[in-house]
């Protein structure tokens, strides 16, 4: 099984790298998790909706390069369906634990995601109705893929 982490930019300030770099870290014992950054498009902030559209199709174009059909693809997005950390791990356990599927977390950089990249994922999920920058939820889904593992073990961690 293989965890990977697409996300559009980079992480450019030390302590969102620092964060993903701990969670990595405490990761190693349970699987390989590989960060892969795409390129992030610049956007005036007066963009119309059209502009947008155009530009998350750029961006798409890292993910269609990136995941297969048979992965397990999951889109992070503030419009998709909130799950817990016990339906991560869930997912975890049955898409890459029993049936050895690649995992590939998909995180669009600040304009969101392409609406197409989003419909050939397995699934949309949200890890709540705020809007957050996309470096932080890279973290936070680091956090979570850590803590779906100690969910799976039964391990201290999880409360």
């Amino acid at each position: 099984m293989k965890i990977r982490i697409l996300a559009i930019g980079k992480l450019k300030e030390k302590y969102w790298k620092d964060a993903v770099a701990e969670y990595k870290k405490r990761l190693g014992p349970y699987t390989k998790l590989e960060i892969l950054e795409g390129p992030e498009v610049n956007a005036p902030a007066d963009i119309g909706e059209k502009e947008r559209l155009r530009l998350l199709k750029k961006e798409g174009l890292f993910f269609s390069s990136k995941i297969r059909e048979d992965d397990c693809n999951i889109a992070l997005d503030m419009k998709g369906t909130m799950i817990t950390s016990e339906d991560l791990a869930d997912i975890i356990w049955e898409q890459g634990l029993m049936k050895g599927k690649t995992i590939n977390f998909l995180i669009g950089g600040s304009l969101g995601m392409d609406p197409e990249i989003i419909k050939k994922c397995r699934c949309s999920v949200a890890f709540g109705r705020a809007t957050f920058p996309h470096q932080m939820i890279r973290v936070f889904l680091t956090e979570q893929i850590y803590r779906g593992f100690k969910i799976i073990r039964g391990e201290p961690y999880h409360k």
